[in-house]
């Protein structure tokens, strides 16, 4: 079986998996904020201060994915979204923004432990700590924080730098930020990807591509 079709079949049961989490969160009550209108959509779905991590020429399509580093649908269409970058990356900006979920104990954490690494430079590589390493911290219900410390260490952080900004109520905030931004976009579970600030709803790996390649014209 080939690579893209074993990501496909990866996909179809990621994004199974997603929507089963927004029908839980919408049954089990979730937070329901007015939605943003379309002519605004864009300017919600990347922020100035957003974390790009393929950055392209002005004018190209931006692909972003709200997302949550304890969820499991997220870290199973992490290598696909690596591959997209790989493909695409020099001609689409790829965005992440956080989306902890309120039922993963340790998932606002983790988001405050990388924007704690992306104050030193280092978002890309934490976030891919992450998803590298969510089977050994994940789904616990109980604190991470010294894991999520032990990580940046082995990026080389200034370690106090980090423990402040981890701690500090403005990293918080930051986080709290792109989550109200999702809301107000209407996302309620992860992964969640917008392109040009539309919603899309992929099944498959050839769907994002598909996608990709209309925007790419």
């Amino acid at each position: 079986m080939s690579r893209g079709v074993k990501i496909s079949l990866a996909l179809v049961a990621v994004f199974v998996v997603a929507v089963a989490a927004i029908l839980l969160v919408s049954r089990s009550g979730g937070d329901s904020d007015a939605s943003v209108s379309d002519d605004r959509a864009a300017e919600v779905v990347v922020r100035p201060d957003s974390h790009r991590i393929s950055s392209a020429p002005e004018g190209s399509p931006t692909f972003v994915e709200f997302l949550d580093f304890e969820c499991e649908a997220c870290r199973g269409v992490y290598p696909a979204i690596e591959d997209l970058r790989a493909e695409y990356g020099d001609r689409v900006g790829f965005v992440v923004r956080y989306f902890p979920l309120p039922g993963h104990f340790n998932a606002e954490r983790a988001a405050r432990a990388v924007e704690a690494a992306a104050q030193q430079g280092k978002f890309e590589q934490m976030y891919q700590k992450m998803y590298e390493t969510q089977t050994e911290w994940g789904e616990q219900r109980v604190p991470k924080d010294d894991v999520f410390r032990g990580f940046a260490a082995d990026l080389g952080l200034d370690m106090a730098a980090f423990d402040a900004a981890y701690a500090d109520p403005a990293t918080a905030a930051r986080v709290a930020a792109d989550v109200a931004d999702g809301k107000a976009l209407g996302v309620q579970g992860t992964p969640s990807f917008f392109l040009d600030g539309q919603r899309l709803e992929p099944n498959t790996l050839q769907d994002l591509t598909d996608a990709l390649d209309a925007a790419l014209g």
